[in-house]
């Protein structure tokens, strides 16, 4: 593993150490705790021997991280930037569906992170540096809104508002079958399937995960199904997915948690992300947009009746 070295912004002084890390790196507590035990992560040059230990501005972190092999982080202008909200601090696109939010194994380009650094190249130096500017996600066939930081301070105070759930993010899906109540909680946590590591699931040991969704409209033809709008609580992997198929009613054209149902017209999961709201991080006004429905989920909701 690499190591690396953070200084704590005002924004998270205060803060238990274990958290931060954890923010940082995009791992769990769990892992971070682990690292702490092993004497891997520093405060101002000194080591760490307590996670529960609260961080002050300016502290300096080292910790480590995994290395990140044979990522192209080229400029890629081919790549799609629908900009529905900008600034010199943030911008808010709507993303297609198909596309990769940033390169990974198996995936080193034509990624959302290589047509921003085509569009916004001051973004390379903006917070990791594997997924510059990048503080949410979207599943690759998840379309909607997503906000990006272009300069450090933005990043930073999107960062926190991500991870203590202070920004709004809404979601719209049609999921099988007609649920019964109008509205409702999910409240189950969420972790890696052990019999398959590529999938999360609700696990007693997972992360704490809260999905609250309502119902727009219930439909009988060509499939039961439900217009349901979720708002995210929190926001683990593929958490609204997971959740939803935990309830029985997993998000129509789901290969991964889906139940098999087919829909015509519809090759990827009907999930949309159709509002987002959160402060401004640098100027502390309120920054709110919507993403209709795209032309592919739009003509399946229009078919059912």
């Amino acid at each position: 593993m690499a190591e690396h070295t953070e200084t704590v912004p005002e924004a998270l002084a205060g803060e238990r150490i274990d958290r931060v890390v954890a923010m940082i790196t995009a791992e769990s507590r769990s892992w971070v705790a682990a690292q702490i035990a092993a004497g891997r992560v520093t405060r101002n040059g000194e080591v760490v021997s307590s996670r529960s230990g609260k961080v002050g501005a300016d502290d300096v972190l080292t910790f480590p991280v995994a290395e990140v092999a044979n990522l192209n982080l080229e400029p890629d202008s081919s790549v799609p930037i629908d900009v529905v909200y900008e600034d010199e601090h943030v911008i808010v696109i709507n993303k297609p569906p198909g596309l990769i939010v940033h390169p990974g194994s198996g995936n080193p380009d034509g990624t959302l992170v290589n047509g921003l650094l085509a569009a916004y190249p001051s973004i390379i130096d903006v917070g990791q540096p594997e997924r510059p500017g990048i503080v949410h996600r979207l599943d690759k066939g998840t379309s909607g809104l997503l906000a990006v930081a272009l300069t450090a301070e933005a990043y930073d105070g999107l960062v926190v508002q991500m991870r203590n759930h202070s920004a709004a993010r809404r979601y719209r899906a049609l999921v099988s079958g007609r649920l019964r109540a109008d509205q409702g909680l999910i409240d189950a946590p969420i972790g890696r399937s052990n019999r398959d590591p590529s999938r999360m699931t609700v696990l007693p040991s997972g992360r704490e995960a809260r999905t609250t969704y309502t119902v727009a409209e219930r439909f009988e033809q060509p499939v039961a199904a439900s217009d349901v709008v979720c708002d995210l609580d929190t926001g683990r992997t593929h958490q609204i997915r997971v959740h939803l198929r935990s309830i029985g009613h997993p998000v129509l054209g789901d290969t991964q948690y889906g139940n098999g149902t087919v829909l015509e017209g519809l090759d990827r999961p009907f999930l949309h992300a159709w509002q987002l709201q959160f402060t401004h991080p640098v100027t502390g006004e309120s920054v709110a947009a919507t993403a209709e429905l795209p032309a592919d989920l739009a003509a399946v909701l229009a078919s059912m009746s």
